[in-house]
């Protein structure tokens, strides 16, 4: 009998492992959706009691506090742009413990840029193989966060080249 329950236990267990790795998975892939929106999330989630997370209005000066800090990056100051006129939205189900991607999927419904705001592609100590794997809407994106064009650039190699000639330009935020 003690055989038996030793087995259902370690059963038991190894499911409770597999599904918690499957949920893992799962938030690794979605981590870069929505991905400033939910570090602004967090981050006014953070800074909240738990107590003052259930009140919509508390929740709402949460979210003004934060918007008003002179440290933010320049996406985390767009978040706030997109979100300030949604306070109220953002906060029903910021109030009911959403999970912050499903908040900023929820939100996004109202306004659809808010999860297109990305951090920036790190490209430093990137060698040419890495950056093969990137696509090229990814490699002009890095050129126009550096400032750069690429005239004349028709194959990809050419917007790989680019990328690597202007490495000196790359800054950790814009």
């Amino acid at each position: 009998v003690l055989k038996i329950l030793k087995r259902s236990l370690k059963m038991k267990a190894l499911i409770l492992s597999l599904v918690l790795m499957a949920c893992i998975a799962r938030n690794a892939l979605a981590s870069t959706e929505c991905e400033v929106c939910v570090k602004v999330m967090d981050d006014v989630r953070a800074s909240m009691s738990k107590e003052d997370s259930r009140k919509k209005p508390a929740i709402e000066q949460a979210l003004g506090g934060y918007c008003s800090k002179d440290d933010l990056t320049n996406r985390e100051k767009k978040i706030c742009y997109y979100i300030d006129p949604i306070k109220r939205d953002v906060a029903q189900p910021f109030s009911l413990g959403m999970p912050s991607l499903k908040v900023c999927q929820r939100i996004s419904k109202t306004n659809p840029e808010i999860c297109t705001v990305k951090f920036p592609v790190k490209t430093q100590n990137l060698e040419k193989k890495d950056l093969s794997k990137l696509r090229v809407k990814q490699l002009k994106q890095i050129l126009s966060e550096r400032g750069v064009e690429c005239k004349g650039c028709v194959e990809k190699e050419e917007f790989i080249k680019k990328v690597q000639d202007t490495e000196h330009l790359a800054g950790e935020e814009l």
